[in-house]
């Protein structure tokens, strides 16, 4: 991917430095990293090696794998910028009035993102959007994205007029809403990307998996057609997509023909229950003060085994999303029955008997660690009958699940310091750490954070890197979450230097 690049005086931080027979147990001794190829060609105490050609100073700083999100809705993330910020509404009636003063977008929509309305003392109605908006078409979307409030104006022009008087869209419908919105034109769309992975690069972000609700092939070849550069991607595709990725003989981490090596084929995307925020998540208990809410399994078992089999038969991993410990035991039945290869999403709730089944499978945890710092309180109250392990991390790691994090972006903020922060501290605020037993150590959250979780610092690795600038492993919590990147290093060419 570019010529030859020294990187000069670095400290050993992550995955790797076990590796070297010359450094010191806790990576403190500097070395230098010579990239060849785009891969990592020697690695010697500093000063040892010579510059053949680029040199990057590393000034002592400390390096570690470049970073992934492994669950990144890349489009909606992007234009989540072009949105009103709506996680600082705590009722229905304030959320409705941060919407009132905000300008349209260019097609006549006024939308807003990120409430929470799980703990609100009121409920979101249509007539209470209808007072504040008027005739402008408003648009609010949950957090979780699982569900969607719109007023009388926005339901007329999306042809849900008949919805129920909360003005609230959920599961399938709403996500059918976040396609329109999220379907901008090409121009827009890309130009807002490559802003959103700017921003990445300068937090170390080396990759993402994409799980945009589209096809995303073409998108991706005509973004790497146009120039882009800045990180790795492996895209997914959903149900309706698998009988085209078949025909068109996509397999699982192969290379996307025309992206320069840098787009890679992903898996099949399956969501088969709800969320915890829209309280439809499946769960073996029934949600707190709601009785007869157990909620929902939006793919039935016999046709997850379909889905899977069809799918592996054709080289294709799956993804399949499951929060609650019903949906997810669902999905491992699933796994166990096809031979599947690929991940669960999430895992929010999961039984204790099902972390050895978890683990034996081989099947990787792919979870995003704010999500149990951003719920705690909701799922405090809403899961408090639940006896289903809640946010498991340590539970999955010791029983010998691969771990993968990511943000689940615009869910929770892509900045894989965070998502670190979060799995190694279970707070962001003040607050004693939640579940303090499923906290993971410095080191785990790193290899997490490294791409499908077995990211090195080694002779022969790809050259993905970040260079931070103090050793993550001594950082209390507002040091890591605000760890400062010196440079990001994709294939041995800087993405990002500060």
């Amino acid at each position: 991917m570019s010529a030859d690049l020294l990187i000069r005086s670095v400290r050993v931080a992550g995955a790797g430095r076990e590796l070297l027979p010359f450094a010191s147990p806790d990576g403190d001794e500097p070395v230098d990293i010579l990239v060849s190829g785009g891969v990592i060609a020697d690695i010697a105490p500093a000063g040892n090696l010579r510059a053949t050609a680029d040199v990057l100073d590393g000034d002592g700083t400390w390096v570690v794998p470049g970073l992934w999100d492994h669950h990144v809705h890349t489009v909606q993330w992007a234009l989540d910028a072009q949105r009103a910020p709506l996680g600082g509404a705590t009722s229905a009636a304030e959320a409705a009035r941060m919407l009132s003063g905000v300008a349209p977008l260019p097609d006549g929509r006024v939308v807003g993102a990120g409430f929470r309305d799980g703990l609100w003392p009121d409920r979101p109605t249509r007539a209470l959007l209808d007072s504040v908006t008027g005739e402008q078409s408003a648009y609010l979307i949950n957090a979780d994205v699982h569900s969607v409030w719109l007023n009388s104006a926005a339901l007329r022009r999306e042809g849900f007029d008949g919805a129920d008087d909360d003005g609230l869209l959920r599961e399938e419908d709403a996500f059918e809403i976040s396609r329109r919105l999220n379907a901008a034109d090409a121009a827009t769309a890309d130009a807002a990307v490559q802003a959103a992975a700017e921003r990445a690069a300068a937090r170390g972000i080396t990759g993402m998996v994409d799980f945009d609700m589209a096809w995303n092939a073409e998108a991706w070849r005509r973004r790497a057609d146009a120039g882009f550069d800045t990180h790795r991607v492996e895209f997914a595709f959903y149900q309706e997509g698998l009988q085209r990725a078949v025909d068109e003989g996509l397999r699982s981490g192969e290379e996307l023909a025309g992206t320069g090596g840098l787009v890679h084929v992903g898996p099949l995307k399956l969501i088969t229950d709800g969320s915890l925020g829209t309280r439809t998540a499946a769960c073996s208990q029934p949600y707190a003060g709601d009785p007869g809410n157990f909620g929902v399994l939006t793919v039935e078992p016999d046709e997850l085994r379909e889905l899977l089999m069809r799918a592996t038969a054709s080289g294709i991993e799956v993804a399949v999303h499951a929060i609650g410990d019903r949906a997810v035991a669902s999905a491992l039945d699933a796994f166990t029955y096809t031979q599947a290869r690929g991940t669960i999403e999430h895992a929010q709730l999961v039984r204790h008997a099902d972390l050895a089944r978890f683990a034996r499978l081989g099947v990787a945890a792919s979870v995003q660690p704010a999500h149990a710092v951003d719920d705690r309180d909701l799922a405090d109250d809403l899961w408090r009958e639940q006896q289903a392990i809640g946010y498991p991390l340590a539970s999955l790691m010791n029983a010998g699940v691969p771990l993968r994090f990511g943000s689940d972006a615009p869910v929770a903020v892509l900045d894989p310091w965070a998502t670190i922060a979060a799995a190694v501290f279970r707070t962001g605020d003040e607050r004693v750490p939640w579940h303090p037993e499923e906290r993971v150590s410095v080191d785990a959250a790193l290899r997490a954070s490294g791409r499908h979780g077995d990211a090195v610092i080694a002779l022969g690795a790809v050259a993905d890197l970040a260079l931070c600038g103090m050793d993550p492993r001594t950082a209390d919590r507002r040091q890591l979450t605000a760890m400062q990147v010196a440079a990001t290093v994709l294939g041995g060419r800087v993405t990002h230097r500060a």
